[in-house]
C-alpha cells in the first residue's frame, strides 16, 4: 500500500524508509466531506487530499473569547505538540474545509521507528524545523505586517487555499473581523481600477 505519508516521509528523510510494510499497519486513513471533524490525537495527521482549518479558542485577559485560526494545505502534516506528550491533550479543533482525506500515524509509531533507524529519525528532525519555520514565520507576520500586507502576502503564497476557503475563515486567519477583510478587499479592488 502506498500512502501519501510514505512519499512524503521519505522526501524529509532524503532516502527510501526502512520496514514500511510494517510502519503502514499503524497509519489510519480516514476519508469524509467538508465539516467533518479532524482527530488531532497524539499523532501526526496529513491532509492528503483536503484543506483542514484548525481552531485554537481562549478567553483573553478581560474575559473575551478569542480564536485564532491555522490553515493546512493538502499534503501537508499537522500536530497538536501538546498531544504528543505523554499523557497529552490536543489544545485544538480542525474541521475539513474540503473533502478530505487524512493518514494519521500514532507519535508511538514514529517514536519507535526513529529510534532504530537514522533515516525516520532524520524526517522527524527535518519535519519539526519544517513546522517550527512555519510557526515562527505566521507569528511574525501577525506582529509585525499589517492586516492589508498579511492578506496581500497570503494571496501571494497561497493563491490556491485563498480561492476554496470562506471568507471568515480568511479573516480569522489574518487575526481580524470579516467586515475588516471586507473593507480590505474593497480597497484593493478600487485601487486597481
Amino acid at each position: 500500500m502506498t500512502l501519501q505519508c510514505q512519499t512524503l516521509l521519505e522526501m524529509l528523510a532524503g532516502d527510501s524508509l526502512p520496514e514500511w510494510e510494517r510502519f503502514a499497519r499503524d497509519v489510519r486513513v480516514r476519508r469524509g466531506g467538508r465539516r467533518i471533524a479532524v482527530p488531532c490525537g497524539p499523532g501526526l495527521a496529513l491532509a492528503g487530499g483536503g484543506d483542514v482549518r484548525r481552531r485554537q479558542a481562549g478567553l483573553s485577559a478581560r474575559g473575551r473569547r478569542r480564536a485564532h485560526q491555522v490553515l493546512h494545505r493538502r499534503r501537508r502534516f499537522f500536530a497538536s505538540l501538546a498531544a504528543l506528550t505523554p499523557r497529552g491533550r490536543t489544545t485544538f479543533a480542525a474541521v475539513a474545509m474540503t473533502d478530505l482525506v487524512v493518514e494519521q500515524i500514532p507519535y508511538v509509531t514514529l517514536r519507535e521507528f526513529g529510534d532504530r533507524h537514522l533515516a525516520r529519525q532524520r524526517a522527524l528532525r527535518v519535519g519539526m524545523e519544517r513546522y517550527g519555520a512555519r510557526k515562527e514565520k505566521r507569528e511574525r507576520e501577525l506582529l509585525t505586517l499589517t492586516p492589508e500586507q498579511r492578506y496581500g502576502r497570503f494571496l501571494v503564497e497561497e493563491a490556491v487555499l485563498a480561492a476554496r476557503i470562506p471568507q471568515k475563515d480568511l479573516a480569522l486567519y489574518l487575526g481580524i473581523t470579516p467586515v475588516a477583510l471586507s473593507r480590505i478587499r474593497g480597497r484593493l479592488q478600487r485601487s486597481r481600477t
